[in-house]
């Protein structure tokens, strides 16, 4: 959520800002509105103060004998008029709330401009991408032996859905636990499970609503499946005045999520790529905004390590304002090396939202030694998202016999297994 003061300080720079964004000047508008809305506060403390002054000159003039009936005149059409003047005054805010609430958030200095994901820029790239003795298959050739049952999950549920069987679901069960004890025994993460319905207003607050409400589930009772746990997570902070000291807060869940991937149609149709519901281990970080610049950097290096310690090669690309998501103002995504496909394809996603979602929120914190308040920056990033990690496991370290080798961070996890063998 945008700041109209800032905007009615510098309209030339928040111009800009939409105009790398690739969207149309809003500036005019918005002040157009704020300022009429300004206008009807004006119109309505100077008719209530006309008010109390002339009911006190009726008092005074009956007390004189003098006629009132012009003043108690005055004070009727008053009353009939300040009502009119609060309504129009809601609806011009309302209106303008509601503007401001469907405009992105502007990007940082730093990111790059450009129109889609042909523009992001590399920022580095990291491990060694193997080299096969035979010819790598995509993980939806290999999965089905191992329990990637697609067939029954579609059966089930439609498209979209996937049905995970035996060590295909033992090997999802360990990269969950593994990523979450990762990030909570070695980042200083703080382990939550959360809830995965929640109300519009939590949407909003996170930037889900209302702008893409059909990429997500919504129940007969008016709630929302999460389509992550970046939604609970800030909003467990929302309409909080938070202690210094309390800050950084860092939170990770690993949950399922749902998404309609409504924008989405015709891509990934086949796997396990993109589904309609998955899991996928969540960081959110809620600071002071001269820490959010150092924290972006901390919560992407930590995804860096979850891969760095899995041995898949990846590389970190800085995303260009035409490819950034709604709420960010700037996100690094990880690619990971998918041999099968032999492209990288995004397996997480960090995003630094300044105090975008923190104003939709009402999120403050009291820095030490100030009276007043200030809006927390939040941000959150994919530590990681479990499906896609289990293809690339599969896909990297699958074998010509189609089993795959176990990482070995992930032995503990499955028993001292080394090796997931097809089902014959």
């Amino acid at each position: 959520m945008h700041d109209i003061r800032s905007i009615r300080e510098n309209p030339e720079a928040f111009d800009k800002g939409l105009a790398l964004r690739g969207l149309a000047p809003r500036s005019a508008e918005l002040l157009a509105l704020d300022e009429r809305r300004r206008a009807l506060i004006t119109e309505a403390q100077a008719a209530q103060a006309r008010r109390n002054e002339a009911s006190k000159a009726i008092g005074a003039a009956k007390a004189r004998r003098d006629d009132p009936t012009d003043l108690m005149a005055e004070v009727a059409a008053l009353k009939e008029r300040m009502p009119q003047i609060d309504a129009e005054e809601k609806a011009a805010g309302a209106e303008l709330n509601e503007l401001l609430a469907a405009i992105p958030n502007l990007p940082l200095r730093d990111v790059p401009k450009g129109d889609g994901e042909d523009d992001n820029v590399l920022v580095h790239e990291r491990g060694t991408i193997p080299s096969f003795a035979f010819e790598a298959r995509e993980h939806d050739a290999i999965g089905p032996a191992l329990g990637l049952d697609f067939e029954t999950g579609a059966k089930i549920s439609g498209s979209r859905f996937t049905f995970l069987r035996g060590p295909a679901a033992r090997l999802h069960r360990a990269l969950g636990q593994f990523m979450l004890d990762t990030l909570t025994h070695e980042h200083g993460y703080e382990e939550t499970v959360v809830p995965l319905l929640v109300r519009g207003e939590t949407m909003f607050g996170t930037g889900q609503l209302p702008k893409f409400a059909e990429d997500s589930f919504h129940t007969t009772d008016d709630r929302w499946l999460i389509p992550t746990a970046e939604v609970s997570l800030t909003n467990s902070v929302r309409e909080q005045i938070l202690q210094n000291d309390v800050l950084p807060l860092r939170l990770a869940a690993l949950s399922p999520c749902f998404r309609s991937e409504a924008g989405a149609a015709g891509r990934d149709t086949r796997g396990y790529i993109r589904q309609h519901q998955f899991e996928k281990v969540e960081m959110v970080s809620i600071t002071a905004p001269e820490a959010s610049e150092a924290e972006h950097e901390r919560m992407t290096a930590c995804a860096e390590y979850i891969l760095d310690k899995l041995g898949l090669a990846y590389r970190r690309m800085k995303l260009c304002t035409g490819d950034m998501g709604f709420t960010a103002a700037r996100t690094y995504d990880l690619e990971v090396w998918l041999p099968g496909q032999a492209r990288f394809r995004e397996i997480s996603s960090c995003s630094t939202c300044t105090d975008f979602q923190a104003r939709r929120m009402n999120t403050r914190y009291r820095p030490e030694g100030e009276k007043g308040t200030r809006f927390v920056h939040t941000l959150n990033g994919s530590g990681l998202a479990v499906g896609r990690t289990l293809v690339a496991v599969v896909e990297n370290y699958q074998q010509e016999n189609g089993g795959v080798a176990v990482p070995e961070v992930l032995r503990p996890y499955l028993g001292g297994l080394t090796l997931l063998e097809p089902k014959a």
